[in-house]
């Protein structure tokens, strides 16, 4: 089985993948952040260094991709963000926003949708949405120097989006849960809490909607 966890920078996505994949035994594929050579120049320069970031992204996630498609018939993968995350929120914010070219944009679609043809869908998506204090909160405590001087403003675009993406997500499976009050890193029993919609809901096969609280 493969299980995809989804949401914006700071929401949460890699401390849940890491207590899931201890919990289950689980096996984890992680983003591709430690030692990307791309991501600190592109919070000093995002038109610069948007489409090269986004290549490696998108090399990365599909590397990811058919790694799972092989573990995946015998596991449960649990992956640290979505490849559809790159192209639907994060290169078309770069894009919306003027700092990806009309030509590299193409290019970047052209390759992401000839990807998405050649792979399987993850079996579950796992949104955590979360507001702009909570995401602040979270980066702030990480502490990532190249994260330091995010704009508010690219967060909160980034979680429009996000809701865009959610709402037309017809790939699979999805589990959305309201992580705003929610400490699980922290506090064991909101922990359970998560435990419990995944036992309940993991082999539902409608889109679901839940908030813990």
């Amino acid at each position: 089985m493969h299980i995809a966890i989804t949401g914006n920078i700071g929401a949460g996505k890699t401390t849940l993948a890491s207590k899931l994949a201890e919990h289950y035994g689980w096996e984890v594929l992680y983003e591709a952040v430690e030692g990307n050579p791309y991501l600190p120049p592109f919070y000093e320069d995002m038109e610069k260094w948007a489409f090269h970031l986004q290549i490696y992204f998108l090399n990365s996630r599909f590397e990811q991709v058919l790694k799972i498609k092989k573990l995946a018939e015998d596991k449960t993968i649990i992956q640290d963000r979505s490849i559809y995350e790159d192209a639907y929120i994060f290169a078309r914010n770069l894009y919306e926003s003027g700092k990806f070219n009309e030509t590299d944009y193409q290019t970047y679609r052209s390759m992401f949708n000839t990807i998405t043809q050649a792979i399987t869908h993850p079996d579950l998506m796992i949104y955590l949405r979360a507001d702009l204090p909570k995401l602040q909160r979270q980066i702030n405590k990480r502490n990532r120097d190249f994260e330091r001087n995010i704009d508010p403003d690219y967060l909160l675009k980034l979680n429009a989006l996000y809701e865009d993406f959610v709402h037309l997500y017809t790939h699979g499976k999805l589990l959305i849960i309201d992580v705003n009050n929610l400490d699980y890193a922290e506090n064991e029993k909101d922990f359970e809490r998560i435990l419990e919609l995944i036992d309940k809901n993991i082999n539902v096969g409608t889109q679901l909607e839940i908030n813990p609280f």
